[in-house]
């Protein structure tokens, strides 16, 4: 199954008082693997660049000046993206600027249905957790160390990765199973429960042999020691 993972850059947090997305990277998956393919851009949101949130990217105005607008290139992310299902950290407000910036050109807004949503997935994994991009790749020992400012495009790369873990990681659906032993109240297995038991295999069930050694293999190796010209072992 093709994916599209993603992350926006805006000028704030709320397209509908007048904030802009400025910046959009995305990350081709096909099978949970990526493919190499990337998209990414920059637009021109024709309004001022708050201080706050340039701390946060560091996409100045001036640079962004220089940028087409959105209605200018919208046609080459809509390509990209296709019919895929669409994977962002937090994703309605990803999704919440993208449909903002479409309707405003008069283009038909990206259906919610095709929303999967990595901070719901990972709530569900890992209750009570920080759910933060950074905290999860801490989690599962993802390099962020080049993450210096955000950016759309690093951010799509490192959910990429996060995304697979939140899936069970590159062995998907391989979980290994846990011993933890007899629960409060439990008694221990013994060999004779255990040979009870339904055979999970061929192989016949067999009673452990005895590891300790025979009076008779005690007596022959002192036996042995004594003919050993000061034995450290004979005391």
């Amino acid at each position: 199954m093709r994916e599209i993972i993603f992350d926006t850059e805006t000028t704030g947090l709320d397209p509908k008082t007048g904030d802009r997305m400025v910046e959009i990277g995305c990350v081709e998956m096909i099978g949970r693997v990526e493919t190499g393919n990337t998209y990414h851009a920059y637009y021109n949101p024709e309004r001022d660049m708050p201080a706050a949130a340039e701390a946060v990217h560091g996409l100045s105005s001036a640079f962004l000046a220089t940028k087409p607008l959105f209605a200018e290139i919208a046609d080459e992310l809509l390509e990209f993206i296709g019919d895929a299902p669409l994977v962002a950290h937090n994703a309605g407000f990803d999704f919440g600027f993208l449909n903002s910036e479409l309707v405003m050109i008069e283009r038909e807004p990206i259906s919610m249905d095709r929303m999967i949503d990595t901070v719901a997935i990972a709530r569900k994994r890992h209750p009570g957790a920080k759910l933060s991009l950074d905290a999860l790749c801490t989690r599962y020992g993802i390099d962020r160390s080049h993450r210096v400012k955000h950016g759309a495009l690093l951010d799509a790369e490192l959910l990429a990765q996060v995304y697979v873990e939140l899936n069970g990681g590159r062995q998907i659906g391989l979980e290994l199973a846990t011993d933890t032993g007899p629960q409060a109240g439990q008694r221990a297995e013994t060999p004779a429960d255990r040979a009870a038991k339904p055979s999970t295999s061929a192989r016949p069930y067999r009673e452990p042999r005895p590891h300790h050694a025979s009076a008779e293999e005690i007596a022959r190796h002192k036996e042995f020691i004594a003919g050993i010209d000061k034995a450290i072992w004979a005391n």
